[in-house]
């Protein structure tokens, strides 16, 4: 009997890492309910239905054997002068450009870094790297985080800053401090696999 391999443990995020990584996507722009990988099982479950407008803009999942810990809370930490801050304990999230119609989660693509949000969920620490599809026609030829849009990028900033807000919360939930280049984001990815490697070892 063939079994499937788990999407975080059982999945390589590829031999050119950081540069280019193979990620699972578990949601799409057109979802309306939020879908998250099961840790246990590794099979895509319903986490909530959307309770309000927002719906994700880019395509979003995880980078395999990826691990936000120590490590990349203390990135964020040196950047921002804060203490106390700690990985949200989730593999690391990236949001994938591409002017193609995917129209389901629960796949495996190849994408390009192009560079991050430095997100903070309360007191944990839940970065959000953004990449380009791999030989897309049009996101393809970003190399970088200067060569998106800023429209696009306030779009997908006003999503993270907003999708747990209800219409009658003032207070934010999360905060954005930052949005950095390639090169940082290629940090980021290096210092989640090192975080992978001390929480699970050599799967």
């Amino acid at each position: 009997m063939q079994f499937r391999a788990h999407p975080w443990h059982g999945v390589s995020s590829g031999d050119q890492t950081p540069e280019i990584v193979v990620c699972y996507i578990e949601i799409v722009p057109t979802d309306t309910i939020k879908y998250e990988m099961d840790k246990v099982t590794g099979i895509l479950k319903v986490d909530r239905p959307q309770k309000f407008s927002n719906i994700c803009p880019a395509l979003y999942g995880f980078i395999p054997q990826t691990f936000c810990g120590d490590s990349v809370a203390q990135i964020t930490m040196e950047r921002t002068g804060r203490a106390g801050l700690k990985g949200d304990g989730d593999p690391l999230d990236i949001c994938v450009l591409t002017e193609k119609a995917i129209p389901r989660g629960d796949i495996l693509l190849t994408a390009v870094p192009i560079g991050g949000l430095r997100m903070i969920d309360r007191n944990d620490v839940d970065d959000k790297i953004i990449a380009v599809l791999k030989d897309d026609a049009v996101y393809g030829l970003f190399l970088d985080i200067e060569d998106c849009p800023v429209p696009l990028l306030n779009r997908l900033r006003h999503y993270f800053l907003t999708y747990k807000q209800g219409p009658d919360e003032d207070r934010k939930l999360v905060e954005i401090t930052h949005t950095y280049g390639r090169t940082e984001a290629h940090d980021v990815i290096r210092k989640s696999l090192i975080d992978y490697q001390e929480r699970f070892g050599t799967q």
